[in-house]
C-alpha cells in the first residue's frame, strides 16, 4: 500500500515561519525596534533562533503591511514615520470610525455598548496596573471591536488593511501619555455618547480622539528625531 506524502515539515516549516513574523511584528508596534532602525537578517536570526529563510519571508510580508522599508542592496529597515502617513491615516480611521459609531446607533443593540464597556474596563484594570503594553493591546481592541459591532463586512475588510499601521502609531502615540489612565478615559466618552444615541457628540469625540495622534509629529520634532518629509 503507497502512504500518502509526508507533510508534517511543510506545516512546521509555516508554523515557525508565522512565529517568527509575529514577533517581528510585535516588536515593531511596540516600539522595541524603532523608526529607521536596520534590521540586520543575521542579527534577527540568531536572536530568534532561526535560518534566515523564515525571516526574509516574515520581512516580506511587514513590507507589505507597511512596516518595514526594503531597499535592495541595502537592507531592511523599521519604516519611518512620515507626515502625510499620520495625515492620511488618522483623516481615514475618522471617515471609518465615525461611521461605524453612526451604525451601532442605528442597530440599538444594547449589548453592543456593555461590550465596549467590557473593552474599556479591562483597558482602565491595565493602566491601573501601570501595564502600557496591555493598554496599547486592548486600545487596539477597543478599535477592531467598534469596526466588528457595526456589522458591516467591507468596511471591516478594509479596516483589516490598515489596521496594522493604526496599531503601530496608536503605540508611539500612547508611550507618551504621563497618566495612561487618560487613555482609557477617552474611549469611556465615546462609549457614553453612542449609548446616548448622539451622533454629532460621538463625531466630535472621535475627531478630537483620532486627531491626538496626529499630535505625534509635533512631539517627534520636540523630542529632536523629526519625521521625514515626503519628496515632492
Amino acid at each position: 500500500m503507497t502512504l500518502p506524502p509526508q507533510t508534517l515539515p511543510s506545516i512546521d516549516t509555516k508554523s515557525r515561519r508565522e512565529r517568527v513574523l509575529s514577533a517581528l511584528r510585535d516588536a515593531i508596534i511596540h516600539g522595541e525596534f524603532k523608526p529607521g532602525q536596520a534590521l540586520i537578517e543575521t542579527e534577527l536570526a540568531a536572536q530568534l533562533g532561526t535560518s534566515r529563510a523564515p525571516l526574509r519571508e516574515a520581512l516580506q510580508v511587514l513590507s507589505t503591511e507597511g512596516l518595514v522599508e526594503i531597499v535592495p542592496y541595502h537592507g531592511a529597515t523599521v519604516r519611518a514615520l512620515v507626515r502625510r502617513d499620520i495625515e492620511e491615516l488618522c483623516s481615514l480611521r475618522t471617515v471609518m470610525e465615525t461611521f461605524a459609531a453612526r451604525l451601532i446607533i442605528e442597530r440599538g443593540d444594547r449589548r453592543d455598548i456593555d461590550e465596549l464597556r467590557a473593552v474599556f474596563d479591562a483597558m482602565l484594570a491595565a493602566a491601573e496596573a501601570g501595564d502600557i503594553k496591555a493598554v496599547s493591546s486592548i486600545d487596539r481592541d477597543f478599535h477592531d471591536t467598534l469596526i466588528r459591532l457595526c456589522q458591516h463586512k467591507l468596511l471591516e475588510s478594509t479596516w483589516n488593511v490598515v489596521s496594522l499601521r493604526v496599531r503601530y502609531v496608536m503605540a508611539q502615540r500612547n508611550r507618551r501619555f504621563t497618566d495612561i489612565r487618560q487613555i482609557a478615559f477617552n474611549h469611556l466618552a465615546i462609549i457614553d455618547a453612542i449609548a446616548q444615541g448622539d451622533l454629532a457628540l460621538v463625531t466630535r469625540l472621535i475627531d478630537v480622539h483620532i486627531a491626538g495622534t496626529r499630535d505625534l509629529l509635533v512631539e517627534l520634532w520636540d523630542d529632536g528625531t523629526p519625521p521625514r518629509e515626503d519628496s515632492p
